[in-house]
């Protein structure tokens, strides 16, 4: 796989000066590369067959993160757009460093400026991925009609598809989607959202920096994104306490945040498997 990377790194011009490659681990989607040529360290992702906007959107979503000027995020040096079989690839600075003291509370403090970066409507202006599964955008008026038509109903839609989404529960999951005004804000103010924020998606940098990783960006209720970062761990107290000191959690945020949950269950429940669908149970019961 070595020679294909080269192959792609020179077939796009990017440099044909590499001195070293060496395979990654972890990444459950891609396959993941260190690259050292003579003008620096880069980190490139690799994936053959993906739709031809895989890792446009992924660059794209970077590249607004980074022109917030709120947080960190590897820069983009380059990714193309295949045609179908071929191989896509994105090209980003290699970062690393040693988490330090004050790393938990700049990421709240950074994190919390990145949501008070506004637009004027919900959603995004071309359709993205969490994991390998497709998410529908598009611009919105209503943060309820955006989270419930292009967020939870096609989780809900491939549950069906999958045969995890069947009697009391597939009842239930209709009556939450009929009723999902009573409980979720129509009008929050749209802020730029990571958009799959849990403990694996931020890293440390240099000097002890915290950068982000592997965006699929929204603009939404900010609530949304800190629900995420509640349910599978990874954020430390020092990281809420600062978050909050920029952008204040309001009164209401534990009546939604399982509502706001349900949309992560239920994409770990398409990908992964009925191990996730008692906790979708327990919170279609809490409500309905």
């Amino acid at each position: 796989m070595s020679k294909e990377v080269i192959r792609l790194l020179e077939e796009h011009q990017f440099t044909t000066e590499v001195e070293q490659i060496q395979s990654i681990s972890g990444g459950s989607i891609n396959d993941a590369y260190y690259v050292l040529t003579r003008d620096g360290e880069y980190f490139v992702k690799t994936n053959k067959g993906v739709p031809s906007h895989f890792f446009r959107v992924e660059a794209k979503g970077l590249e607004e993160i980074e022109a917030s000027e709120t947080i960190k995020v590897p820069h983009v040096h380059y990714y193309n757009e295949p045609e179908k079989q071929e191989t896509g690839v994105l090209i980003l600075d290699w970062v690393k460093g040693q988490k330090a003291p004050h790393t938990d509370e700049e990421l709240g403090h950074n994190l919390a400026e990145m949501h008070r970066t506004y637009h004027t409507h919900f959603g995004y202006g071309e359709d993205t991925f969490i994991g390998e599964l497709p998410q529908p955008n598009g611009w919105f008026d209503s943060w309820v009609t955006y989270y419930r038509d292009r967020r939870l109903y096609p989780q809900y839609k491939i549950a069906l598809e999958r045969g995890r989404m069947t009697g009391t529960r597939k009842k239930r999951m209709e009556q939450l989607l009929d009723q999902l005004d009573r409980w979720i804000p129509d009008s929050p103010r749209p802020s730029l959202l990571h958009g799959d924020l849990w403990g694996g998606n931020w890293i440390v940098g240099p000097g002890g920096a915290p950068y982000l990783i592997d965006p699929s960006i929204l603009y939404g209720d900010h609530l949304f994104e800190m629900a995420f970062t509640e349910l599978f761990g990874g954020f430390s107290h020092t990281f809420y306490r600062a978050y909050a000191e920029v952008f204040p959690l309001p009164d209401y945020y534990n009546d939604v945040k399982p509502l706001y949950q349900l949309y992560y269950l239920l994409v770990h429940l398409n990908l992964f498997g009925e191990g996730y669908g008692g906790s979708v149970d327990r919170i279609l019961l809490k409500y309905v």
